[in-house]
Order: C-alpha cells, then structure tokens, then sequence
C-alpha cells in the first residue's frame, strides 16, 4: 500500500488516445465519430444493447446526437471512443465519470461495445488500456464500475476484467421510469501490477491459437498468478 502522508491527489482526466496492439481508446469528437459510432453500435439495434443504461430508447441518430452531448456538458462523461486497428472501424464507446480527483477516485461508465468487439481481443484491451491510464498515467487511487443489477453480462464483464464486488446499492436511482438496483465493483491501485500482468499475458498473440481463439483464460491465468 502506498505512504498517503504525501498524496495531494490526481490531476482531472482530461481527453487522451491510447494505443494498443488491436484497438485504439481515443476522444469522441462529434463531427469526426457520431455517425461512425452509431453505426458501429448497431444503429437503431442500439437500443437493445443499451437496455440497462438510464435513457429512453432513441428514435434515430437525432437522438443519440443529443443524449452524448447532455452526457458531456451536463454528466460530465469524458466520452471515448474504441476503433480497430485492423479495420480501422469505430466499435465502441466508454467514458471516464464521476473522478474525484483529491482522493483519487475515477469511474468508468457508459460501456458499450459493438458487434466488432464480440469474441476477440478488442474489449479486453480497451479495458485494460483505460484502467492502465488511470493508475499509471494519472496516479488515481481506486477505478469503480458500476451496473444496473440486472445487467448480468455487465457484472460477468467486471468481474472477468478483474473489479472486485463491493455491494448492492438498493433503491439506487430510476431507470426508463422504474427502480434501478446498482451493482458496485471497483479494482484499487494495490492490486493493478497483477491485474495488469494478467492482462498482458492474455493479450499476448501466443495467448491465441491460428482460429484467434483464446488459450488461457484471463480469470485462470489471474489465478495462477495469485498463486
């Protein structure tokens, strides 16, 4: 655990592009992503994928225009976009919430990942890139991911990446007019030199085999590294 007797806190995060071996994290900018990211989470389909988030569904492109732009300047979302390298196609969007900066807490939220991202590398090392930001770039102290209760592929994600739960915040807030359960994970800046290190060793390319199918698991080869 580090000596907090000197920490005076974390600067704010602030737009950056991170790159990886398959995916680049990098700002949304509206006249450069919206219509790439529409179509890259499925168009109208987008409503579906984003049933447990706390908007109402969106009638087109109008509409999701608007819902990122009150989640920038009212939410302060520090909204990012996910492109393949491969394909050089927009895939998904995660954004950095709620950061505190004077203890040095960050969360990160509005996840979405597209048809693209399905059974591969790309969320993985979104993710990782994103967390690895956080604590090695920025300095911050404990990294939160939070869900509607009933977004079980959500809460499997967190866990997988390696979030620990905390808890159930019952009564949370409403949700497209109904109560909304949230489930709290958070990973802390102790446990990121093994949670990175798994991370690497599943985003290796020997970690694949010749159909791109993983080898190990990250959650085993997390273990392992306990061990």
């Amino acid at each position: 655990m580090r000596d907090l007797s000197q920490f005076k806190g974390c600067p704010a995060p602030t737009p950056v592009t991170l790159e990886g071996r398959y995916l680049v994290v990098e700002p949304y900018e509206r006249d450069k992503h919206l219509k790439a990211l529409w179509d890259g989470l499925g168009e109208m389909g987008i409503n579906p994928l984003l049933l447990y988030f706390t908007n109402n569904d969106f009638a087109g492109i109008e509409d999701f225009d608007l819902w990122l732009e009150a989640c920038a300047t009212k939410a302060n979302w520090l909204i990012h976009v996910f492109r393949d390298k491969k394909s050089g196609s927009i895939c998904g969007m995660a954004s950095y919430m709620r950061a505190d900066p004077a203890n040095g807490v960050v969360e990160v939220g509005g996840v979405a990942h597209g048809a693209l991202m399905a059974r591969s590398p790309l969320a993985t090392e979104a993710h990782y890139l994103m967390a690895r930001h956080v604590f090695e770039d920025l300095g911050y102290r404990r990294y939160e991911w939070k869900c509607h209760n009933d977004n079980e592929p959500s809460k499997a994600s967190a866990r997988r990446y390696g979030f620990t739960y905390e808890g159930l915040f019952r009564q949370h807030m409403l949700s497209k007019g109904e109560n909304r359960d949230t489930a709290w994970f958070s990973m802390i800046d102790g446990e990121w030199p093994l949670l990175k290190a798994a991370f690497e060793a599943w985003l290796d390319p020997a970690n694949f085999d010749a159909q791109g199918k993983q080898i190990a698991k990250l959650e085993d080869i997390r273990a392992s590294l306990h061990a």
